[in-house]
């Protein structure tokens, strides 16, 4: 098959499946087996397109032109290959995973929750192998839009009060600050498409910089930065497969991905560091790891906890690129497939423990370790790579990170990152700490509903259905793989046209 087709399948198959997922609501068995195989299907289409672009294949493919140099197309480069494979893989454990949930909780809708979960990776897929800053916008919109009724899917008052602070915060700060870069941008470069080395050099000068820059970065409202970032801990509402997509599959994911993208192709690494106009981006983004880990500090709720470990480590990706030197680009870029690993397991493991013994809070996980132990053990695995300790593989994202920051010369950056570290140890490692050495409450289990309990005696093994357990296990195998061989995601990222001090 041409490389030209294989992209275009990219979005064609999770589309197609969206599209059937409605005709097979009778059947659940077969929904869902519609479900694997188009999850699957995907994985394949985008080995393939690895193939090509190992080969060096760079088609680009023109699906309309909206106007005389502006068009929607698609092209692969690294950052983007990057973003394809972990999306198209973590689909298919989190279609597993989402199966074995959603029917252990006897959720209502599920039909449209696959539906929405496969429109959702189509448009992931269009972010991905954008080749301009026009086409990454649309399908940006189109992710906001297709997981909206994800986030609202109880349909109780509590998920629409949370589905309008999703929608009021994501669609007004790409309408009000991203669009109107987008629009700069066209007018004073006269293109949108991507390009090695960036496309304002000559174009836009002085402050005007930091200015266009603030407007792409507080208008990609995926990326979490504060103050727009109560979206995310909103979002929580929302069933547990739904925060492993928005926290790791696909939509924070699509935020960090376009801070990296717009940094290496629209400004350009050189730029940005000779203009120095990234320079208070980094502070921001330094103030919104640390502040965001105080607060995870606070939160007794896990989903809540883990949603504010989520905004803090997100902000790890943007100061990668703030830092504008190549190994600040490497940090950040590897970060995206580590933290989506790592996350997604803490997540499935959130979700496990909410399924098999109705628990939601810190405070109540006290002894689980010994009914929940393969869950636990993963919750670990998975909070070790969150922290970036060795054998896991967010410790290499958080290395290239620091090396990236002493580049730039700017020590206290490193300083945040241990202290950050510290933090995240601080609220994380104690939850299974307290589940394999805390003593279970002698009080009967009240869980989430009102004092109806799942019945589950303390010390003995009660885990959550395979189809939830084995997923997280993966997941958690995969933190350390990522440390073992961690090199072919180091080599694509370093496949970009990074610049900076160091840089090529």
């Amino acid at each position: 098959m041409s490389p030209e087709r294989l992209i275009l399948l990219c979005m064609v198959v999770p589309a197609i499946g969206a599209a059937l997922l409605p005709f097979f609501s009778r059947w659940p068995n077969l929904r869902e087996t519609v479900t694997i195989v188009t999850s699957l299907a995907l994985f394949l289409v985008v080995g393939a397109v690895r193939e090509d672009f190992a080969a060096g294949v760079r088609p680009v493919v023109e699906l309309a032109e909206v106007m005389p140099g502006l068009s929607l197309s698609f092209q692969v480069e690294p950052l983007g290959m990057l973003f394809a494979l972990v999306a198209s893989t973590l689909w298919i454990v989190t279609s597993f995973y989402a199966i074995g949930y959603m029917r252990a909780h006897h959720e209502t809708s599920q039909t449209r929750f696959f539906a929405c979960f496969a429109g959702a990776i189509a448009a992931t897929m269009g972010i991905a192998l954008a080749s301009n800053v026009f086409t990454l916008f649309v399908f940006y919109e189109v992710l906001t839009f297709s997981t909206w009724p994800l986030v609202t899917h109880a349909r109780t008052d509590a998920a629409k009060r949370s589905g309008r602070i999703y929608l009021g915060i994501l669609v007004g700060t790409s309408v009000c600050f991203l669009l109107f870069a987008v629009i700069w941008t066209w007018f004073a470069a006269g293109t949108l498409d991507f390009t090695p080395g960036g496309i304002l050099r000559g174009k836009v000068e002085g402050p005007h910089v930091a200015i266009l820059l603030a407007l792409y970065m507080f208008g990609t409202g995926k990326a979490a930065l504060m103050p727009f970032h109560r979206w995310l801990p909103a979002a929580m509402v929302a069933p547990t497969p739904v925060s492993a997509l928005l926290h790791a599959v696909a939509v924070v994911k699509a935020g960090v991905f376009t801070v990296l993208k717009v940094s290496v192709y629209v400004f350009g690494v050189d730029f940005l560091w000779e203009t120095a106009a990234s320079r208070w981006l980094q502070w921001v983004a330094a103030a919104t790891i640390v502040l965001a880990s105080l607060v995870a500090m606070t939160k007794d709720n896990l989903k809540a906890r883990l949603a504010y470990s989520t905004i803090s480590q997100l902000s790890y990706i943007t100061l990668g690129a703030s830092m504008a030197t190549e190994l600040g680009m490497i940090g950040g870029g590897v970060h995206i497939a580590m933290h989506a690993v790592g996350k997604i397991t803490l997540f499935f493991c959130a979700g496990a423990v909410y399924v098999a013994l109705h628990k939601t809070d810190v405070s109540q996980m006290k002894g689980i370790g010994r009914q929940m132990p393969f869950t636990m053990v993963a919750f670990f695995v998975g909070a070790c790579s969150i922290i970036g300790l060795p054998p896991m593989g967010g410790a290499w994202s958080k290395w290239y990170l620091a090396l990236g920051a002493l580049e730039a010369d700017q020590v206290a950056l490193v300083a945040v990152l241990m202290l950050s570290s510290l933090l995240n140890v601080a609220y994380l490692l104690p939850i299974p700490v307290m589940a394999f050495l805390g003593r279970p409450d002698p009080a009967p289990d009240r869980g989430d509903h009102g004092g109806h309990g799942h019945g589950a005696e303390p010390g003995k093994l009660h885990e959550a259905p395979l189809f939830c357990v084995v997923p997280l296990c993966l997941t958690a195998a995969g933190c350390v793989l990522l440390f073992l061989f961690p090199e072919p995601l180091v080599e694509l990222v370093r496949a970009l046209p990074l610049g900076g001090p160091g840089g090529g």
